[in-house]
């Protein structure tokens, strides 16, 4: 038993070796049966109690023994954990009943484990947490052909109205540098600070490099960093050569942000060939907008393939399993077989087109279009990009890591070959620096976790922490995209009636919680809520009078959303509708007192309305307009007519225009 401890402690401690001369990351068949990289996250689930509140967290044993957990807790958007409360090594639950519904608290478990190794876990749980409506403004960069994916571009903007966000689209002429486009992301951001929270790239949007980085020891140099775009006043030495510029990010980051970018991938040696740049925007447009309609759906699990083992407690795949457990909960994590010689029914790439998963992390040896040891290909099982797209792998979400993968920008790169299936929708390089994305369990866009895992330093950990904050940190996809979807009502309607709207809309499967209804001026909002509580009908009649003008009104289900992290109310993208209401006049009753500069006209009116005054005499027996347009700016309007000459009567009228 002692020797079996000292072989286990010795491999956790071995650093990863480096096959150089091809850019493979390698490890040994034998390091691989002793390495569990699991073992260095504390894989988190909760369960909840409404009445009175309590949650509880959950986390899987360690099979080697523990010494304790240190359980720490801090309010979702505090920068700092609170004093932790130490439990027995035996422990595998904490309860907390300090909790309020409505709020989501965040939670890191340290596991001190017996043989010497470290495990941190994290999740953030609430119980009912409000639906999170407005969500800021979100600048949209285009550089793309933009008049032949319009319909697809404006979908995509309707899609983001519909989930909260206000959009600033910039479309950019040809040859326009990274410089310029930071500006105009800047003068957006600058007049509205508060409320701009997020970029979008989509295109060819100048790459920004930065840094001479070695992360995979294959030599320092410059690295793509979108970062650059997100950071509205570091200083990034824009003038100076890449190689001269930071390495980790200069100050906090702060817009989410995210790219789809398809150059340069022509899915050399592909059969048959890929399809074109703009084509493949648009796939990438239409599946996004799928996504969020809930058009299509996979099974809540992630997929695991560790082929780099612990790498001396820098544990790459610790990402994995410490973001995918409070998402996909207690047995929804299945590992890949990663083995040199595993049947090929259970490899990464098998897997990964056979059926669909919510998340997967690969790792193992790499080049610009390969990882090793998760496919068929060649003396190391290699899986190719062009694999990834022609077998179609079917996964939403997807964290990689290996060598050469930190240069995105290169052509047939594996990591946008991700965003190039039928369901891929974002991809990063994750475990040098370890990312954060829990908080999409409770409602947050991956965009949240990527500016979390940018500007974090020790407040999220792992045993090692290698390269905090450095500038490869980079999100493939659209930032905005949420974790969980809900059904959005269908067919909505809307028809005047007398100043008011009356709509009407088929009622959405997932919609345990009602609808919301919102009002606008415009299409593209802003919108406010009309609906003080959520409708439980699938009709609604909105009843405020307004001057005669096109009205857009927007209906969003609501779900109480239970995930593997609490609940929290979710809402569904927005169903749309515009209606032209007609505010009918208001009655007018004119009253007459004389005066002696006139007679005193005066009326009940409606403010913003044009009314005129008309007369008629045996003097001038038709009726004429003696005022001229009057704009009602009260409830009462008047108007001193001063022709006394009656002969002998005189009769008045008011009309509204």
């Amino acid at each position: 038993m002692k020797e079996t401890i000292h072989a286990l402690r010795s491999a956790l401690a071995r650093p990863l070796s480096w096959l150089a001369a091809v850019g493979w990351l390698f490890v040994s068949p034998m390091l691989l049966k002793a390495d569990s990289t699991w073992l260095y996250a504390v894989q988190l689930s909760a369960t909840i109690q409404t009445n009175p509140p309590q949650l509880t967290l959950n986390w899987l044993p360690d099979p080697y023994g523990t010494d304790s957990h240190v359980v720490y807790r801090k309010k979702k958007d505090a920068s700092a954990w609170g004093p932790g409360i130490t439990l027995p090594g035996s422990a595998l639950a904490f309860t907390d009943s300090d909790v309020s519904a409505g709020v989501p608290y965040e939670y890191q478990v340290v596991k001190h484990a017996s043989l010497g190794y470290t495990g941190y876990g994290y999740i953030c749980v609430g119980i009912a947490v409000p639906v999170i409506e407005d969500r800021g403004k979100l600048i949209l960069i285009v550089a793309a052909d933009s008049a032949a994916i319009a319909s697809e571009l404006s979908q995509l903007q309707s899609d983001l109205t519909g989930d909260g966000w206000t959009v600033i689209r910039h479309d950019l002429p040809p040859g326009e540098g990274a410089v310029s486009v930071k500006n105009r992301i800047q003068q957006d951001y600058f007049a509205d600070p508060a409320r701009v929270t997020a970029v979008f790239l989509f295109g060819h949007v100048p790459i920004f490099m930065s840094g001479t980085l070695n992360y995979d020891s294959h030599g320092a140099r410059a690295l793509p960093a979108d970062a650059f775009y997100g950071d509205m006043d570091g200083d990034w030495a824009p003038n100076l050569p890449p190689e001269n510029r930071p390495s980790y990010m200069p100050s906090d980051i702060e817009l989410m942000v995210g790219r789809v970018d398809f150059v340069d991938m022509p899915g050399n040696g592909a059969d048959p060939p890929w399809p074109s740049e703009t084509e493949m925007l648009r796939k990438y447009l239409t599946k996004d907008h799928a996504w969020r309609h809930k058009l299509f759906t996979v099974p809540r699990r992630a997929l695991i393939a560790n082929r780099a083992g612990d790498a001396g407690g820098m544990a790459y795949a610790a990402s994995g399993y410490r973001n995918f457990q409070p998402m996909v909960g207690p047995g929804g994590i299945i590992e890949a077989n990663v083995e040199d010689n595993s049947p090929i029914s259970e490899r990464w790439i098998s897997r990964v087109t056979d059926s669909a998963w919510l998340w997967t992390y690969a790792c193992g040896g790499g080049l610009d279009n390969v990882i090793s040891h998760l496919g068929v290909h060649g003396l190391y099982n290699e899986v190719w990009s062009t694999d990834i797209v022609k077998q179609d792998a079917k996964v939403v979400f997807a964290m990689l890591f290996g060598s050469h993968f930190g240069d995105w920008s290169r052509p047939d790169n594996v990591m946008r070959s991700m965003l190039a299936t039928s369901t891929g929708l974002a991809v990063s390089l994750a475990g040098l620096p370890h990312w954060y994305v829990h908080h999409m369990a409770l409602g947050e866009p991956i965009g949240y976790g990527t500016r979390l895992t940018m500007n974090n330093t020790t407040l999220y950990k792992n045993q090692v922490n290698a390269l905090p904050r450095a500038v490869l940190v980079d999100l493939l996809g659209d930032p905005t995209l949420r974790l969980d979807q809900v059904a959005p009502p269908s067919g909505l309607a809307a028809h005047p009636d007398r100043g008011a709207a009356m709509l009407s809309w088929a009622a959405s499967p997932d919609a345990n919680a009602g609808y919301h209804v919102y009002r606008a001026s415009l299409p593209q909002g802003p919108f406010t809520r009309v609906t003080s509580a959520p409708v439980m009908t699938t009709a609604y009649l909105d009843s405020t009078t307004f001057p005669s003008a096109a009205r857009t009104y927007m209906v969003r289900a609501i779900a109480l959303q239970a995930t593997s992290s609490g609940s929290y109310y979710n809402p569904s993208q927005g169903a749309f509708v515009t209606v032209e209401v007609t505010t009918p006049p208001v009655p007018v009753t004119v009253s007459a007192v004389l005066r002696p500069s006139g007679i005193q006209l005066a009326w009940n009116s409606q403010p913003g309305a044009v009314y005129h005054v008309e007369a008629w005499s045996s003097r001038a027996p038709t009726w004429a307009d003696i005022s001229g347009p009057l704009t009602a700016n009260s409830n009462t309007t008047s108007f001193l007519d001063t022709d006394r000459q009656f002969n002998p009567s005189r009769w008045y009228r008011v009309a509204a225009q």
